[in-house]
């Protein structure tokens, strides 16, 4: 029995130790042109671990592939990555809730939007910023991007942390 006990306890020990990977925040609600752009207003967190993702370039993929000037493909990349980092701390690209992103051409914008939606496919879009700069430190670079993260936060759209929020199921 005392072997039972033990193990009981160790294995409730190690399952709360596990990283929390389940996206709870409370993303605030969208106007048509903020769900058009691909971001929200705001996003209400409240505990959770707070991961500050250093901004995010490259000019290969995790092939090894040259993507240099290559806008797609870098915006496609820089997610993998953002999602890399997030993974190693126990959450994923579905807890970003907040980026500034910088492109070199404006042009790319809309493109970018688009690929955003696809990479939050739940509607659940990070706060964002969006900034067009003259360039970049290496040469190659079309687009830069850095990123918050929140995992096992308490907040949720069932377990809602905002003033709107809570007001609305009184």
């Amino acid at each position: 029995m005392m072997h039972t006990t033990l193990f009981t306890r160790m294995l409730l020990s190690a399952l709360l130790s596990l990283p929390i990977v389940a996206h709870a925040t409370e993303y605030m609600e969208k106007t048509p042109f903020q769900l058009s752009r691909a971001f929200s207003p705001g996003v209400i967190t409240e505990g959770g671990r707070i991961v500050w993702v250093a901004g995010q370039t490259a000019t290969r993929d995790n092939d090894g592939k040259d993507i240099a000037n290559n806008f797609e493909a870098q915006v496609k990349q820089v997610f993998s990555q953002i999602d890399q980092v997030l993974k190693r701390a126990g959450g994923s690209l579905a807890n970003v809730v907040q980026m500034t992103v910088f492109i070199k051409e404006s042009r790319y914008g809309d493109r970018l939007v688009e690929m955003r939606k696809d990479m939050f496919q739940n509607g659940n879009y990070p706060g964002s910023a969006l900034v067009t700069i003259t360039n970049f430190a290496r040469p190659g670079i079309e687009i830069e991007i850095q990123a918050v993260g929140v995992i096992g936060d308490r907040c949720s759209t069932e377990n809602p942390c905002s003033a709107e929020a809570l007001a609305k199921k009184k």
